[in-house]
């Protein structure tokens, strides 16, 4: 029996097949999925489930080396967004909305969540842990 916190087993299989430097996309209700990547979507309601409750989740299964948001979700003047989770010890690479969705497109699987606060999207790398 699983256990860990990840319940979802589509997801779950997903992380377990996670290489150094795969990428797994978790975004917001209205981040468009290209084709291409595995589709998993979890929402069920609006704002459930958080982005913030699935991040976590994923990070309890997942070694992460470094993770990508769009600079339109930071606050003015700061370097993460509110919803960053304070287990990532590092601050996110940044980039356009744009280049966001490009770099989605190589990703293993992109993650669907109820969350609708805008740009609320992150894309976490896979490290290794040894």
């Amino acid at each position: 029996m699983k256990r860990t916190h990840l319940l979802h087993a589509e997801l779950s299989q997903v992380i377990a097949a996670m290489g150094h430097g795969d990428m797994l996309v978790l975004g917001d209700a209205g981040l468009p999925i290209p084709d291409g990547p595995r589709r998993i979507d979890l929402a069920v309601a609006r704002g459930v489930p958080r982005l913030d409750n699935v991040l976590a989740a994923v990070l309890s299964e997942l070694t992460v080396e470094d993770a990508v948001v769009a600079c339109e979700a930071l606050p003015a003047g700061q370097d993460r967004p509110a919803w960053y989770p304070a287990t990532l010890a590092m601050a996110p690479q940044t980039v356009s909305h744009e280049e966001f969705k490009q770099r989605s497109a190589r990703a293993r699987a992109i993650v669907r969540t109820g969350e609708c606060t805008p740009y609320a999207n992150i894309i976490l790398i896979a490290g290794v842990s040894f």
